[in-house]
């Protein structure tokens, strides 16, 4: 596979939870730090959590203390806890790598809605 595939997303009420995970090839995975990205309606995709090799992590101000990335660097796959979801979050969550993100995948919509 080319582009990451993205999964886990779906319809959850303010303050619901829910974990997303991305698999990609070790071309775009490799050494290279991991990012979640998103986008919502008629707004720019931004970066919303990044994760080094190494485990380093750097977060959103608009997500910290409520999302936490995580990877796995054998399997290539890269995860995003999201707690405490707000209507805002509302977007498709991307995951690439950052900077220079490789070709985009579907993404996965997440949906945060009483």
């Amino acid at each position: 596979q080319v582009q990451p595939v993205e999964s886990g997303g779906g319809l959850v009420q303010p303050g619901g939870s829910l974990r997303l995970a991305c698999a990609a090839s070790r071309r775009i995975f490799g050494l290279f730090t991991m990012g979640w990205y998103r986008q919502a309606p008629e707004k720019e995709r931004e970066l919303v959590a990044s994760i080094t090799v190494g485990g380093s992590r750097n977060y959103a101000d608009s997500v910290k203390g409520r999302f936490t990335i995580s990877r796995d660097n054998a399997k290539n796959t890269v995860d995003l806890q999201m707690n405490s979801l707000k209507p805002e979050d509302t977007a498709v969550y991307y995951c690439n790598k950052t900077p220079y993100p490789a070709s985009w995948g579907q993404g996965t919509q997440v949906t945060v809605s009483s």
